[in-house]
C-alpha cells in the first residue's frame, strides 16, 4: 500500500472510511479512476446502483446488482459508520432523512453509493473529502424545515409562530 499512501489518507477524510475500508477500496478498484469514466460506471461496477424495474409504467422493486463482494462488504461497513453521524456530516443527515420512508437497509445502499461516488471523485481530481455538513437540507430547503417542524408542533398540540430575525 506503499505506493497508494496519498490515496489513502484522502479516503481516510470521508466519514466512516478507516484505514481498512480504505485499503479494499484500492484494492479492489485498483486506485485508477481513469478506467471508469463516471461516478456512475464506479458504482454500477460496484454494484451499489439502485435497482430500476418499470413495466407498463408501473414501479416494481428493484434490487441491486451483485457486484464485487469484497468492495461491497467495504462500503457497507463504512456506510454503517457514517450513518451513525446524524448532526454532524451530509452521509449522516442523508441516512436519517431515507430512513422513515426506506427502512434502514436501503438507505445504507445510498450511503454506499453516496461514498464511492465521494471516491471518484476524489480520486480522479486529488482532492480531500468536503462535508456539506448535517444542516444540508434545512440549508437547501428552508420552507421544507419549517413545515416538518410545525407539523411536528402540532402533532403535540403547540401552535407555531415564526418570526424572522431581523438583520443587524
Amino acid at each position: 500500500m506503499l505506493p497508494f499512501a496519498r490515496r489513502l489518507e484522502l479516503l481516510q477524510t470521508i466519514p466512516g472510511v478507516g484505514q481498512g475500508v480504505a485499503e479494499v477500496i484500492i484494492a479492489e478498484s485498483g486506485g485508477d479512476m481513469s478506467r471508469f469514466p463516471t461516478a456512475g460506471h464506479l458504482a454500477s461496477w460496484a454494484g451499489v446502483c439502485p435497482g430500476h424495474h418499470e413495466s407498463a409504467g408501473k414501479h416494481k422493486s428493484g434490487r441491486r446488482r451483485h457486484g464485487n463482494r469484497w468492495l461491497g462488504a467495504a462500503l457497507g461497513t463504512a456506510a454503517m459508520g457514517a450513518s451513525r453521524t446524524r448532526e454532524t456530516t451530509y452521509l449522516g443527515a442523508r441516512y436519517h432523512r431515507l430512513v422513515p420512508r426506506l427502512g434502514k437497509k436501503k438507505p445504507l445502499v445510498a450511503l454506499e453509493h453516496s461514498i464511492l461516488t465521494a471516491v471518484w471523485h476524489m480520486l480522479t481530481h486529488d482532492t480531500e473529502y468536503a462535508d456539506l455538513g448535517g444542516d444540508y437540507y434545512a440549508k437547501y430547503d428552508p420552507e421544507r424545515a419549517m413545515r416538518r417542524i410545525t407539523r411536528q408542533a402540532n402533532a403535540l398540540g403547540f401552535t407555531v409562530r415564526f418570526d424572522p430575525i431581523q438583520a443587524a
